[in-house]
């Protein structure tokens, strides 16, 4: 996957996040960015870092903004304070905390921003996403990966992603969008048993309101999506950006451009296009279940 795009973390999404909206919030209130200076007494360009991210914002500063900005709804207000917060604290408070000794930092990055997001669409070229993973497959993709060498980092990290499956639960469930190819179906991961159970659950799992799995079938050839896996998270805020969690050869990377982060929403396009409908695509999950079964 070739790309240009710049690695972050959490701590830059949020911020990024942050700052767009003060940026907006700013030009609604018709000032320029030396009229913004004045009002906080700093200078132009601490205006500019915080609007493209690139420092904290105190919580003094940001009340000092929104009061020259003349913002008076105070919901807004206060989800904007707590977005500051969360940007300044960068992952210190949250349950995959208690489990440093297994996760690499991006994973916990990944964390915590799917903890805050309201959707996910993702491609999977050779697993079945995490949030649909049951607990057999889970441990034998762990094994596989030789990142975890004891009995009780393996189940620790296991336990991760269970957790990380409540998500799709609840009063306000995280809508999760999968396609997969249907290598994933064949993949004997964990041996005929572990995958006729996992496809079972796949099965049951596309039929929540919340989640929806397409299957994009070997016939349909040569695709866009074919070189590595990808998630593109969106966010419940308004005017909140989009970021997306892409693999290569040499990692896992953030991209947050807007132009890559739209590219990739054009993939994902293209690959539930060219996917099977939910319906053939549970005739097909359904297919590969027995098989694995025989």
């Amino acid at each position: 996957m070739q790309t240009k795009s710049t690695v972050t973390n959490t701590s830059t999404v949020l911020g990024r996040q942050l700052g767009d909206e003060l940026r907006r919030l700013r030009e609604k209130a018709g000032l320029t960015t030396n009229q913004a200076a004045e009002a906080l007494d700093c200078t132009k360009g601490k205006i500019s870092r915080i609007e493209n991210g690139r420092v904290a914002v105190r919580l003094p500063d940001l009340t000092a903004m929104l009061h020259a900005y003349q913002l008076s709804d105070h919901k807004v207000r206060d989800r904007l304070a707590s977005l500051a917060r969360k940007a300044n604290r960068r992952r210190r408070e949250g349950w995959w905390n208690q489990y440093g000794d297994v996760l690499a930092d991006t994973y916990r990055d990944y964390i915590a921003l799917e903890a805050m997001a309201g959707s996910i669409r993702t491609f999977q070229a050779q697993l079945i996403p995490g949030l649909l993973q049951t607990p057999d497959y889970i441990r034998a993709v762990t094994v596989a990966s030789r990142q975890w060498k004891t009995a009780d980092e393996i189940e620790k990290f296991v336990q991760v992603r269970l957790a990380r499956q409540e998500r799709l639960l609840g009063d306000t469930p995280l809508q999760l969008w999968a396609v997969v190819s249907e290598a994933v179906l064949l993949q004997q991961v964990g041996g005929a048993q572990v995958m006729n159970e996992q496809l079972q659950h796949l099965l049951a799992s596309s039929e929540r309101p919340n989640v929806t799995v397409q299957v994009l079938p070997f016939s349909r050839g040569a695709h866009a999506s074919m070189f590595g896996p990808y998630v593109v998270l969106g966010f419940p805020e308004e005017g909140a950006l989009d970021v997306v969690l892409a693999d290569n050869p040499s990692g896992s990377m953030w991209l947050e451009r807007e132009a890559d982060v739209s590219r990739y929403q054009n993939l994902f396009d293209a690959a539930r296009t060219s996917a099977l409908s939910p319906a053939e695509s549970r005739a097909v999950i359904h297919r590969r279940a027995e098989e694995h079964q025989a």
